[in-house]
């Protein structure tokens, strides 16, 4: 009699999928859970019936325990269901077999899943969505693990995929997505939820980093320009920010690299990975993986793909913690400039403030006005110095300022 349990570090049950008492197939799902960062489908390997239930929806469960126990037979359902009113301990024991859920992790690939190639395969929100929809799952391909049907594999059917939030022009660069206040909360106190425990956890780790701050004023009429220019074939300006550091990065591999123990690891690739609220709380990092090799149009592209997916809790563990440099905007709150934490495992997170008209004097002592931005670089002194991080802000603004037409190449 297995007892269906958890390998995250900690999760939340999201929902049972099935009700104690219903049969359980191999493979299938059996209940969501609520990793750091996404929602996973738990899917048993043992066939049976789901006898009873030990963590429901809402609570949360620790490393190895046991969450519910899967009956073989009808008979035996009984039988778990006393062993559980006796106080079953959540801790994992030797007799009881642990069944290994589809979460992923960074530290550890993703389990396969074995697939009959006699039933479908499908995530119960695909399901949902197909029953509604009153389409054949059957005539649906799967883009997931070993062909398993997404709910966004049935939207494309239909075409009727979520379509990617049109941004509304901005005097600044929009790359986070605005955190709208719940006002009816006065007075409570509300426990984080798995994302914000993450964020905590993160920021905990980056207190023990030796950082510095450096800052750069960039005039952005050349950019502003272009933007208004590609705007119409679907390019915004976190696709444009995205790719003039990544395009400026590839001169400054120590921009791009990581201290490890007594060494410095310099990345193969330059993904740049860009932070965004969620609008429930807490805080993610979608990655725009070699963001220097991709053209603005398909990058751009990539990044409506990634935030969709990132505010359905549909993102997996390598589009959202492979970011070699980060990028963070506050200036789309009128903030005209700021220092951001800098990310685990990384060398560098580049703050963007927002824009706003200037009084500059060029090299002629004529004065004039000028779009400016102030962006402001957080390195690690480990693997970092003062100089690499001015060089590499000098180089961006050469490229923003003079040079914006290579971002379109």
């Amino acid at each position: 009699m297995p007892a269906l349990s958890s390998t995250m570090t900690e999760g939340k049950i999201v929902s049972w999928e099935k009700a104690p008492g219903d049969k359980i197939e191999k493979g299938e799902t059996v209940v969501v859970v609520e990793s750091d960062k996404a929602d996973m489908d738990v899917e048993s390997f043992y066939g049976g019936y789901l006898a009873t239930i030990l963590v429901q929806a809402g609570e949360t469960a620790p490393v190895g325990a046991a969450i519910a126990f899967i009956a073989e037979t009808e008979a035996e359902i009984e039988e778990a269901r006393q062993k559980a009113s006796q106080g079953f301990s959540s801790q994992p024991q030797e007799t009881t077999t642990k069944v290994e859920e589809k979460v992923e992790t960074v530290s550890a690939p993703q389990p396969s899943i074995k697939v009959s190639s006699d039933r479908i395969i499908a995530s119960p929100r695909a399901k949902k969505l197909a029953k509604e929809l009153k389409i054949d799952l059957a005539t649906v391909t799967g883009s997931g693990v070993n062909g398993r049907i997404t709910a966004e594999d049935v939207e494309k059917l239909t075409a009727k995929a979520p379509v990617a939030p049109v941004v509304t022009p901005q005097p600044t660069p929009v790359v986070t997505t605005p955190v709208i206040a719940n006002n009816n909360l006065a007075g409570e106190t509300v426990p984080l939820n798995t994302l914000q425990q993450a964020v905590v956890r993160n920021m905990m780790v980056s207190l023990q980093v030796p950082t510095f701050h450096v800052a750069y004023d960039i005039s952005t009429d050349a950019l502003d320009s272009l933007y208004r220019k590609i705007k119409p074939k679907g390019v915004t300006m976190t696709a444009l920010l995205a790719k003039a550091v990544a395009v400026t990065l590839q001169k400054h591999p120590v921009v791009n690299s990581a201290y490890t123990e007594n060494a410095i690891k310099y990345n193969e690739n330059i993904n740049i990975a860009v932070a965004v609220a969620m609008p429930d709380g807490g805080l993610i990092t979608p990655v725009l993986k070699n963001a220097d090799q991709i053209d603005i149009y398909s990058l751009a592209r990539n990044w409506q793909d990634l935030v969709a997916r990132a505010r359905a809790k549909q993102l997996q563990p390598d589009e959202y913690s492979t970011g070699t440099f980060t990028l963070s905007n506050l200036g789309m709150f009128g903030v005209s400039s700021f220092d951001a934490i800098l990310p685990p495992n990384t060398g560098g997170i580049l703050a963007i403030g927002g824009v706003r008209p200037t009084v500059v004097a060029d090299g002629n002592g004529f004065f004039g006005v000028k779009n400016q931005m102030t962006v402001t670089i957080t390195c690690d002194h480990r693997n970092i110095y003062g100089a690499d991080a001015a060089a590499f802000l000098k180089d961006l603004a050469e490229l923003i300022e003079n040079d914006t037409h290579s971002l379109t190449l």
